[in-house]
């Protein structure tokens, strides 16, 4: 069966109970993800369920696509649940939105990607960072080569920052071939193919249960097909972001504020001290630190609508775009910094949750595009260079 000739693609459930009652199923394991950075399939299989890792699959595919405005309610939803789960589903969610616009994929592979995803979550993710290259987006050729052989292709190399490497069904890795004029692009490397092993080096501040462990290729085999490459130096290694990639990302974010300032209002309703007498919630300076935060995430949440409506009617800017990710996290950093602050010593006490979403609304800070190059992207645009 062809990829064209797929059916059956579970529908996408972005209601708002929906979406409110998974919040709270990933939400239940989030804590003791992010204490021993576990693989957090119960979380995965929740996304599943809600048929949302396939929600951006083209109509082509049997799918219906995700549209930006589904997009950003979907990982609002997500991140305030647990963001790790969020990142790892957004990869996914990529690949297929990238597949209805590319058809990179060989149909054949791709009809059983889809027809697996309906039993089961398959998780697929562009595996392109190396540990001396950094990220591709600052420009570089890979060091993971793609050889080629009587069959296919020999792929070896070091990849580091794979989120999702424990649970990947799929890598699409970012190689050079060794070719007597050099291909880039991206392989496809299934991910229970012999010669892939995962180092667990993903030892961080925030997103501990994402897996965005060093993945290391030695003579992995695939066939021709897996790869659809182009001559080095006539594509750029970070292309302008797709809308749904462009949205999730800095959505997910923003709802490690939503859950912060979800939790302060209960914290300052039930914290009581006896030199008050009365909830802290009482207080102005509370109130004041509740509504300041309220109003970052409120403005975070506009910027997305916004774009996300300009993408959905086609007329989406890309350089105003690419700032969407800067100025939500600035938000919700902001916000979630200023939570912290006005609870004191109990919001960095691993009992509490505040210091969590801290570390993780931190990790928005290093996703692409990061914040010197948006503004110079922005401001390259504005001046015409």
């Amino acid at each position: 069966m062809s990829a064209t000739e797929a059916v059956g693609i579970q529908a996408a459930r972005t209601d708002a109970e929906t979406l409110g009652a998974l919040t709270h199923r990933l939400a239940l394991h989030a804590p003791a993800h992010d204490r021993d950075g576990s693989f957090p399939w119960e979380g995965l299989r929740a996304v599943h369920e809600a048929g949302l890792l396939t929600a951006s699959v083209g109509r082509r595919y049997g799918g219906v696509g995700l549209e930006a405005r589904d997009t950003v309610e979907v990982f609002l939803a997500l991140g305030e649940g647990d963001p790790s789960v969020a990142l790892i589903s957004a990869m996914t969610v990529f690949q297929h939105a990238a597949q209805d616009a590319a058809g990179t994929w060989p149909e054949e592979l791709y009809a059983h990607v889809l027809a697996e995803s309906q039993v089961r979550p398959v998780l697929i993710n562009a595996v392109r960072a190396e540990p001396e290259l950094g990220a591709p987006a600052r420009g570089g050729l890979p060091a993971t080569v793609a050889r080629r052989t009587s069959d296919g292709w020999s792929v070896s190399g070091h990849k580091g920052f794979a989120t999702g490497s424990e649970g990947l069904d799929y890598h699409l890795v970012w190689v050079v071939t060794d070719e007597p004029e050099p291909r880039v692009g991206h392989v496809i490397v299934p991910g229970d193919a012999p010669g892939i092993r995962i180092e667990r080096t993903w030892d961080h501040l925030g997103m501990r249960a994402s897996s965005t462990h060093d993945v290391i290729y030695t003579d992995v085999a695939v066939p021709f097909e897996n790869f659809s490459g182009a001559p080095v130096g006539t594509v750029p290694n970070n292309g302008a972001p797709h809308g749904v990639f462009a949205l999730a990302v800095p959505a997910l974010y923003v709802g490690v504020a939503r859950a912060a300032l979800e939790a302060f209002a209960t914290f300052a309703q039930e914290r009581v001290p006896t030199s008050l007498g009365r909830p802290i919630a009482t207080l102005e300076r509370i109130q004041s630190v509740a509504g300041e935060a309220r109003a970052q995430i409120v403005q975070a949440e506009l910027v997305l609508a916004a774009l996300a409506a300009d993408v959905d009617a086609g007329t989406a800017d890309p350089a105003r775009l690419g700032l969407a990710k800067l100025l939500t996290s600035r938000a919700a950093i902001g916000a979630v910094e200023a939570i912290t602050a006005a609870i004191g010593n109990p919001a960095l006490t691993r009992s509490l949750p505040f210091e969590r979403h801290l570390r993780d609304v931190l990790c928005a800070r290093p996703h692409p595009p990061q914040d010197d190059a948006a503004l110079v992207a922005a401001g390259r645009s504005l001046l015409q260079l």
